[in-house]
């Protein structure tokens, strides 16, 4: 007779080169890669050739503004694609469809109002393509490699934010605004390229091919699954509290002018919390235990926005970078929140969940600085980066207190497999 308690197996952690050494994440990510630099040349490209050609700053944020719509528009609808048919053939089909569009952008005779109409296209099938992405990385990556994998997705994006907009400006100096356009066209036909090279053929998911239900009824299901569930409802609200604590940046350029009027001090304090979160990233996938990071989340939510409330005391400069990047580092903990998502969402709603959670991230941070910018048109930046701390301090305690109370089960499921049941006589005999 065997009795008594199994010792569970430590939680594997995985490694960086474990997650690079599986050759359809490698496509996965140099498709991201390429397409991130690619956006970050056409944005700065755009924002010169819309200032050049109308001389109206309303124009330009305009068309700037354009980045942020089509996802809340569209978003929620589009992304059910990425569960009604192949995830593969939903991301290739887009790559190519954007590069289509950006090389039309290139041509100089273009129209301002067909410039716009392009630029808002572009970015809707964005919507299709990361919800197929975020959905099939979980097929391609399993256990804690998800995790390892999503942080250095994030350190690339993040990467390529801080150091995009100022390579994009001397290469859009050096090439000019519409071959910018159109090398950021080449950037999606490459990824569209190593894409088809790189990944697998996967069918659509578990009965959507069978039933091609239409994309509002999928919306709806969608909507359904994420908000009727008490687990994702606090994940998706986890997700979406980026709504304070990114409000910083979209008001850099009026906090920078309370110190001088020199440009690099804007560039400065647009850096900070994409470098904190850089930083984080790779800390906390890397140094913290995995049913670990699933308790953290609430403390790390509230880090992500208490140092902004440091905004009142009026610090100096390098305070103030000090804690937008100590902020940064605090929004790590979207990390564990991703992967407890993808374990908690069914494989074949995933497109579905990730566009809504995106397509909230994305109207939120839009909305959160659309409002940060009409309130320091009143209050001033400090006092206005002040109040988003607090408001969000606030709302991540209270999730933190929900999250304490559902998170339970799910660290099992995850990370705690149940012990082998004891083997008692009669079973020892039948052995």
């Amino acid at each position: 007779m065997i009795s008594g308690r199994h010792r569970r197996p430590p939680e594997e952690q995985a490694t960086y080169r474990e997650v690079f050494a599986v050759r359809e994440f490698r496509s996965l990510w140099l498709a991201q890669a390429l397409s991130y630099i690619g956006d970050q040349l056409a944005q700065v490209a755009l924002a010169v050739l819309v200032y050049h050609r109308t001389g109206s700053a309303l124009l330009t944020a305009i068309t700037y503004a354009l980045t942020y719509l089509p996802p809340i528009l569209g978003g929620p609808v589009l992304s059910g694609l990425a569960d009604l048919l192949p995830r593969r053939r939903v991301m290739i089909v887009c790559d190519l469809l954007r590069a289509g569009l950006l090389a039309l952008m290139a041509f100089e005779a273009m129209p301002f109002g067909a410039l716009c109409g392009l630029v808002f296209l572009t970015v809707l099938l964005g919507a299709p393509f990361t919800a197929a992405r975020a959905a099939l990385l979980p097929d391609v990556l399993d256990g804690d490699k998800y995790v390892a994998g999503s942080a250095i997705n994030n350190i690339t994006h993040q990467s390529t934010q801080m150091l995009g907009f100022l390579v994009g400006g001397a290469l859009v100096g050096a090439v000019g605004t519409y071959q910018a356009l159109g090398i950021d066209a080449v950037t999606f036909a490459l990824s569209a390229l190593i894409l088809l090279a790189g990944l697998r053929r996967r069918p659509a998911p578990t009965g959507a091919a069978g039933e091609m239900t239409s994309l509002w009824r999928n919306t709806r299901d969608g909507a359904r699954l994420v908000f009727g569930d008490p687990l994702l409802r606090s994940l998706v609200s986890f997700a979406w509290l980026c709504t304070f604590y990114v409000m910083p940046e979209g008001i850099a350029a009026p906090y920078a002018a309370t110190f001088d009027n020199n440009p690099l001090t804007v560039g400065l304090l647009m850096s900070a919390m994409p470098t904190g979160m850089v930083i984080g990233a790779f800390l906390f996938s890397r140094f913290v235990r995995p049913s670990n990071r699933i308790r953290a989340m609430g403390w790390m939510s509230m880090l992500a926005c208490a140092p902004l409330i440091g905004a009142a005391l009026h610090p100096p400069l390098w305070g103030v970078v000090t804690l937008w990047a100590i902020s940064g580092a605090g929004s790590a903990y979207q990390l564990a929140a991703n992967a407890a998502f993808v374990a908690a969402v069914p494989p074949s709603g995933r497109g579905q969940a990730f566009g809504l959670a995106q397509s909230g991230i994305l109207a939120g941070q839009g909305l959160g600085i659309l409002v940060g910018g009409a309130a320091a048109q009143v209050l001033g930046p400090e006092p206005v980066v002040a109040l988003a701390g607090v408001t969000g301090l606030s709302v991540a305690a209270m999730l933190s207190m929900t999250w304490t109370q559902v998170r339970g089960g799910l660290i099992v499921s995850m990370y705690e497999p149940a012990p082998k049941p004891e083997i008692t006589g009669s079973s020892a005999a039948a052995c």
